[in-house]
């Protein structure tokens, strides 16, 4: 089956990358706005029965939802066999629960709506705490691919001595797959959240014999900075040299860098899951690995039923 790349719109940088890394053929698609902000895909035919990969971030999803939809229905209805969403950045996904009387459970809707229209999702450590897999959220083949291997590159390359921080529980997945790639301590925290603009962290003492390293805070999402922030300036106060932030998402960046940097931290980046002028490590190695190991899954469980 023949692999074919194509981008939504703002994602061409990464769909190159996934292509250059895959040694798949590029394919074109284009929008247009209407003045009433209607919009018209239009795309270039597959190969009949090509394996589509269709790569759109959904920071900020909603305007990019529906041309999405329209691109995967329209490469079906020209002759793609299989459609799969590779979207580095999956929205929605935080919103797994109904915290509060009333409240629409995003992950599960969102997950649902994807599926009629994709075949599999590919994405990078999405925010799934009370999912166990994004076929939970209601996407059938969904694949996760972790940035940890790409972060623990930069980290070896960039950092003499580091220390793995993790802000908070949720951190403590990236953080231990981090530290082993690393071959570095981690400590992690324990978050308290009291609102979209308040959070509290109890960080750990370091050992003794941490002191001398240079901490290297990561985390999943950096959309205010304010976890980040918070952590880094325990840190600095604990005597421990100015910290480096790493999120794996960046959907908020621009504000987070700033935030991190008035808290003491020496460096914040991020990964290229969402582009933004931090974006120093690049995942798309991680996502190509995602899915050939799923392209060898697809065939080998298509010969066994064969």
């Amino acid at each position: 089956m023949k692999t074919l790349v194509y981008a939504m719109p703002g994602n061409d940088d990464f769909a190159d990358l996934v292509a250059l890394r895959g040694r798949w053929e590029r394919r074109g698609l284009s929008e247009h706005r209407f003045p009433d902000e209607e919009v018209l895909v239009t795309v270039t035919p597959p190969d009949a029965d090509a394996h589509v990969l269709l790569v759109c971030t959904l920071d900020h999803p909603d305007p990019k939802v529906v041309p999405l939809l329209m691109a995967a229905s329209t490469l079906r209805d020209l002759g793609a066999a299989r459609i799969t969403l590779v979207a580095p950045y999956l929205a929605y996904m935080r919103q797994d629960r109904r915290f509060h009387p009333g409240e629409a459970i995003s992950s599960e809707i969102f997950g649902q709506l994807l599926g009629r229209y994709v075949d599999g999702v590919i994405t990078v450590d999405p925010h799934l705490h009370r999912h166990a897999s994004l076929k939970e959220a209601g996407l059938g083949d969904g694949v996760v691919a972790s940035a940890a291997p790409a972060l623990a590159h930069w980290i070896r390359s960039h950092v003499l001595r580091p220390l793995i921080v993790g802000p908070d529980e949720e951190s403590l997945q990236w953080a231990t797959q981090v530290g082993e790639g690393v071959q570095a301590p981690v400590m992690t925290g324990r978050k308290t959240r009291h609102d979209d603009a308040r959070v509290s962290i109890a960080l750990p003492r370091p050992e003794p014999s941490w002191m001398l390293r240079t901490p290297v805070i990561v985390d999943d999402i950096a959309s205010s900075g304010r976890t980040l922030s918070e952590c880094a300036t325990q840190l600095v106060g604990m005597g421990l040299s100015p910290p480096i932030c790493i999120a794996v998402h960046g959907i908020g960046a621009a504000v987070a860098r700033q935030r991190t940097l008035d808290a003491g931290a020496m460096r914040f980046l991020t990964t290229n899951s969402v582009g933004n002028r931090c974006a120093e490590i690049d995942i798309s190695g991680c996502i190509v690995n995602a899915i050939v190991a799923m392209d060898a899954s697809t065939t080998s469980i298509s010969h066994r039923s064969s």
